[in-house]
């Protein structure tokens, strides 16, 4: 049995459920009929609340490519949705500490008490144009649904824990158009054991599939091939720039943690008072916005952006907006407003192609960009595989194509996990050792 089932003592599936899924027992029939619940309420929320977190970028307009083409005012915005943000989170007593999605994804749970203040933090953040995700509002409200129809229904913890998850894929199901995608995404990070797997792989499918058709039927809008690469045809030389093009994803990824670690050490070193904290927050990255636009918001437009003016941007400006969407996301993390990662670290992935295929004109772009568009989150989220699979979605890479991203997830995985071990041994030898 799994540590995890040991741990928190779960009783093996096998007893109810037969050749795992050959028959279901009546908990996994249950989830089924629940599952299909929470896909209706993880679409229609998920509609709610992009549809109106994307007002903060309705309301931006659209900004110029180049420096300084934003506007004065987007710093007084981003400061006086600081303050909103510093005073909601006072007055809904949110601790200093929200879990991120990775953890509620590893934890497989939410704490149902918290969600309505989470969510209505998030939205603030997000129309303020902290640079930031819609993934942690949209998790918390499908996971909080799962949890509190499961507490009110007073089902087991398993179940419970399966209920969670499938409401998660419910909020992803609409987000990503895909509930395949959503699907994977949950269950590679989450990793159920496998006491539970199967009625929980059922169940984030049906509540994945549900949520995406709803979402599609209301808004007649999909997710997939939103970022229109030049076509290419697969050669084997491919799988080796993948492998370079996943090191390259890996060194985007470390530094990615530099800025992160340097601009908390900073915002704690200052020890702001709590509502002042998201202020000083808002005036920065509204002030990183205001000289390059592109670093506003979740990056999901802005990379479409980035990706059609390329040429016209040039390869200095695109490192800039590299850099800028780098400390604009630490900045964001650091100071209290709350978002997900995984948005702005495809901004970063899918720029950070684009900057490879401008130095190196003999690379195709569209190899390039799904490349590192995987490769940097796929760095940094432990879910290679959901990694892989939405750079294919996102770009339509076909199936041969598809090949060298895999390796490209791989090499910066490696490439990261072996740097830490280093850093490890290394801190490991520094420390003084007992008795010396």
């Amino acid at each position: 049995m799994d540590e995890r089932d040991s741990a928190s003592g779960e009783a093996s599936d096998s007893s109810s459920d037969p050749a795992y899924g050959v028959a279901f027992g009546r908990r996994s029939w249950v989830l089924m009929a629940y599952a299909g619940i929470l896909g209706v309420v993880g679409a229609i929320s998920g509609l709610v609340f992009i549809g109106v977190t994307e007002i903060g970028e309705d309301w931006y307009g659209d900004p110029g490519l180049g420096w300084f083409d934003g506007h004065v005012w987007w710093i007084l915005v981003a400061a006086v949705a600081g303050l909103v943000v510093g005073v909601l989170r006072r007055w809904l007593r949110l601790p200093d500490h929200v879990p991120g999605l990775i953890e509620d994804l590893e934890e497989e749970h939410i704490d149902v008490r918290r969600v309505p203040s989470i969510v209505a933090v998030s939205a603030v953040s997000l129309i303020g144009g902290a640079s930031l995700g819609p993934e942690v509002a949209l998790g918390q409200m499908g996971g909080g649904s799962g949890a509190w129809l499961a507490r009110r229904r007073e089902l087991d913890d398993p179940t419970t824990k399966a209920m969670t998850l499938s409401g998660m894929a419910a909020g992803f199901g609409g987000l990503f158009s895909s509930p395949l995608l959503a699907m994977v995404l949950v269950l590679e990070i989450a990793r159920p054991p496998a006491a539970r797997f199967l009625r929980t792989f059922y169940g984030t499918l049906i509540s994945s599939s549900v949520s995406f058709g709803v979402f599609f039927a209301l808004a007649g809008t999909v997710f997939l091939g939103i970022y229109q690469v030049p076509t290419y045809s697969y050669e084997d030389w491919h799988l080796i720039a993948g492998l370079g093009l996943g090191i390259a994803a890996a060194l985007v990824a470390v530094a990615l943690g530099v800025v992160m670690k340097v601009v908390g050490n900073v915002v704690a070193r200052l020890r702001l008072p709590d509502i002042v904290r998201p202020v000083v927050g808002g005036l920065t990255f509204g002030l990183i916005g205001f000289a390059l636009p592109l670093t506003n918001f979740t990056g999901s437009g802005q990379l479409d952006t980035v990706l059609d003016n390329a040429a016209t941007l040039g390869v200095g400006l695109l490192v800039a907006i590299l850099v800028g969407k780098m400390l604009a996301f630490g900045v964001s993390s650091a100071t209290g407003f709350i978002g997900g990662p995984i948005f702005p670290i495809l901004f970063l992935g899918g720029t950070a192609g684009t900057i490879v295929a401008e130095v190196f004109p003999g690379i195709p772009i569209g190899l390039a960009f799904a490349c590192m568009l995987a490769a940097v989150p796929g760095a940094i989220v432990p879910a290679p595989f959901s990694m892989v699979l939405l750079a294919a979605l996102v770009t339509q890479t076909g199936t041969l194509e598809t090949a060298p991203v895999l390796v490209a997830v791989g090499a910066s995985y490696l490439t990261v996990a072996a740097i830490r071990t280093v850093q490890a041994r290394r801190q490991a030898h520094a420390s003084p050792q007992p008795g010396v």
